[in-house]
């Protein structure tokens, strides 16, 4: 053997090591066709890693077998076991070399297999002792590469987890899951929601990018239902600046922000997340947040808007504190985004969403299939966690919906949010007002103003951005431009008005359940 021949398969061999060129298949593949022989490797449970899955039949010219079909097996097991490193076999025709790879520190081995019609010299041997080096290598590397990815995946699933758990308001238990892996995260009353969106295809690195930038304080989960972003619940104040001074150098990267609030009301802090993120697409800085504006709750009678929703919420209170709950919080992310992007959120199915929701539109006696009734129950689960009770009556003044949508202060809001849509040459204000009307849909709408279907769809996208509000899409943004019409009156208001109490009424069907 050469000099010349020992450094061609060397380098050779080191090639295989490139980052490029790291695959144990190969390297059982390139051994194979180095030394012409039939090459094999098996894990410690006999299951195949690389090379053929039986060794050839090689048969004398009379059709006799050449010799045993495999070396005895209790030599195979020897060298796995670690007893002996290697060893040497051969029969009539046949010449085999069996080298234990070990993985980690003698616990786990693999078996590499070299089988030639020919009897090994000192340039085979040493390609085959060399070559079980590199394998040693590529296969503890990989073990490691996985094992640190099954790590990152349940930790991921955790994160996921947890978030499933504020959503639907069990803070407790979801202190109980963080309290193990990150301790203290969730010890607070309060905390914010940041919602960054960036190129899908770049989110798992934008993710481990916030986990960097908030130290580890936060919890940063990778949205189940949107597969663009990233979504991060912290208790800390500072947390903020770090995300936007991340997002600063990332082009095509957006940031919402909610207010604080408190632990329990994760859902809705997302969901002004969410609609922050739909503004912050029309900012240079490409970031928001939620409290930027007004919203038209603050300028109703507060002692009137508890009563309306403590009465139209009343039925719900018939029902265990569990049940009750889940439902209310199904219902606000199902009001929020579709039932499938809620059932991904809360980690159930799309009919386990639908039923929820269908359950508390029977309790409510009304049709979740309008947008002004949608808007209406919106407000109302928005108010219950987001008012703080004020030691009013246990039985509240009777309020009306129709109460709650008059006041000075709510029309002049209404009819600024509206009147930013007069300033364009084109009827803005018509085409959303009938597309609303029609529910959201475009050729119902176009059908009563007499225009094409693709007009009414542009002009509602032209107000996005007049408007600062995402239209197109469920959530908060859309129901306060609906609470907006039904303020002015260019909306007929939904019949939404409390049921009284059985004990007022006397019928025992005062309240129904499905």
């Amino acid at each position: 053997m050469t000099e010349g021949d020992t450094s061609t398969w060397a380098q050779e061999l080191l090639e295989l090591l490139r980052p490029a060129g790291r695959d144990v298949r190969r390297v059982v593949d390139w051994l194979a066709a180095t030394v012409d022989a039939n090459v094999s490797l098996r894990d410690d449970t006999g299951t195949l890693l690389a090379g053929p899955a039986t060794l050839p039949d090689r048969s004398l010219p009379d059709g006799s077998l050449s010799g045993e079909s495999l070396p005895d097996e209790s030599l195979a097991a020897d060298v796995v076991a670690g007893r002996i490193a290697s060893a040497a076999w051969q029969g009539r025709g046949r010449h085999l070399r069996l080298v234990r790879i070990e993985l980690q520190r003698r616990s786990s081995a693999a078996l590499l297999t070299v089988d030639r019609a020919v009897p090994f010299d000192r340039r085979a041997s040493e390609i085959v002792t060399h070559t079980a080096a590199v394998l040693e290598v590529l296969l503890r590397a990989r073990r490691t590469t996985t094992t640190v990815r099954r790590l990152q995946r349940a930790a991921a699933d955790l994160r996921l987890a947890i978030l499933q758990l504020l959503m639907v308001e069990d803070t407790v238990s979801a202190r109980r899951v963080a309290a193990g892996l990150w301790p203290g995260l969730l010890d607070t009353d309060t905390a914010g929601v940041y919602v960054l969106e960036g190129r899908t295809e770049e989110r798992d690195e934008l993710a481990e990018r916030c986990v960097e930038a908030t130290g580890e304080q936060a919890l940063v989960v990778r949205c189940p239902a949107m597969d663009a972003h990233v979504i991060v619940v912290t208790p800390r104040e500072a947390t903020g600046e770090a995300l936007r001074a991340l997002i600063a150098g990332r082009a095509g990267t957006y940031l919402g922000g909610s207010t604080r609030q408190n632990l329990a009301c994760t859902a809705t802090a997302y969901g002004q997340a969410v609609s922050a993120l739909a503004v912050a697409r029309f900012r240079t800085d490409r970031t928001a947040v939620y409290a930027e504006r007004t919203h038209p709750g603050r300028l109703m009678d507060p002692a009137a808007l508890r009563a309306w929703t403590s009465a139209l919420l009343r039925p719900l209170d018939t029902l265990a504190h569990h049940t009750s709950a889940e439902l209310l919080a199904t219902t606000r992310l199902g009001l929020e985004f579709t039932a499938v992007n809620a059932a991904k959120i809360l980690g159930v199915s799309r009919n386990t969403v639908r039923a929820r929701m269908e359950r508390v539109e029977s309790l409510l006696a009304t049709d979740f299939s309008a947008l002004t009734v949608r808007a209406a129950v919106h407000l109302a689960l928005n108010t219950q966690v987001g008012l703080p009770a004020d030691g009013t009556a246990a039985r509240p003044a009777p309020a009306r919906l129709d109460d709650l949508l008059t006041g000075p202060a709510l029309r002049t809001w209404a009819q600024d949010l509206l009147g930013r849509l007069d300033t364009d040459a084109r009827d803005l204000r018509g085409s959303l007002r009938a597309w609303l009307a029609a529910g959201g849909n475009a050729e119902r709408a176009a059908q009563q103003i007499g225009v094409h279907a693709q007009t009414v769809r542009e002009h509602v996208r032209s107000a996005e951005p007049v408007l600062e509000r995402r239209l197109l899409t469920a959530g908060s943004d859309l129901y306060e431009v609906v609470l907006a019409h039904l303020v002015t009156e260019e909306l007929d208001r939904p019949a939404l008005d409390p049921r009284p109490r059985q004990e007022e009424t006397g019928h025992p069907d005062a309240l129904v359940h499905r």
